[in-house]
């Protein structure tokens, strides 16, 4: 298989329970709730993504072979120990197979992914994040976390920690009014004591 790839860069995971880790994002192009395009945003079945996904001419990015795409991981992380890769988009699972996740296995990588949860994820991940997007069906219900973007309406948390999740985070919308979408996860997370707050620290220290 070849992989559509957006960019690959180093840096900190910005948000999630793993975040201020090291780790190289692997963005994959495409995604099946928007194209990307903002012309397309008011249709799109996710308006308030705030990634670029669309195409692959990010750094590094282009169209790798597994074993390729895993030898670029690699050549960025270097020598150094606990290695991570996270998975991204778009929505990875149209593209993540166990051929990449074997390839990055052998090179002792954990494997981490961030998806819509409207796919299946393939076996063999060793961390998987799930931030599910209102009006869209999410057929895997089981993961490390579930990272509900907020706030979204038409959108239960009473519903979703009925899932089969270790951690439940809520994190606020990147979105015109930061600051209200602030207030309203933290206040959420007070009155809500199951759920844990997420920032996009990432942001915040001016990371990619």
């Amino acid at each position: 298989m070849t992989y559509a790839v957006k960019e690959i860069f180093l840096t900190l995971q910005g948000e999630g329970m793993q975040a201020g880790r090291r780790a190289v994002f692997l963005r994959f192009a495409g995604c099946n709730l928007w194209s990307g395009r903002e012309a397309d945003r008011a249709d799109a079945k996710c308006r308030f993504c705030d990634t670029d996904f669309v195409g692959t001419d990010g750094s590094r990015g282009g169209r790798y072979e597994a074993e390729a795409l895993a030898g670029e991981v690699e050549a960025l992380w270097g020598e150094a120990p606990r290695r991570l890769v996270v998975v991204t988009g778009g929505e990875p699972m149209l593209q993540l197979d166990e051929a990449l996740i074997d390839a990055l296995h052998a090179r002792s990588f954990e494997v981490a992914v961030e998806s819509n949860g409207t796919l299946p994820a393939p076996p063999g991940l060793d961390w998987l994040c799930v931030s599910p997007k209102a009006g869209n069906e999410v057929v895997q219900r089981s993961g490390n976390e579930l990272k509900l973007v907020w706030p979204q309406d038409a959108i239960d948390p009473d519903e979703l920690v009925r899932w089969d999740f270790d951690h439940f985070l809520i994190q606020p919308m990147d979105c015109a009014d930061r600051q209200a979408a602030l207030e309203a996860a933290v206040a959420f997370v007070m009155a809500n004591p199951r759920w844990e707050l997420s920032l996009q620290t990432h942001k915040l220290l001016g990371l990619p």
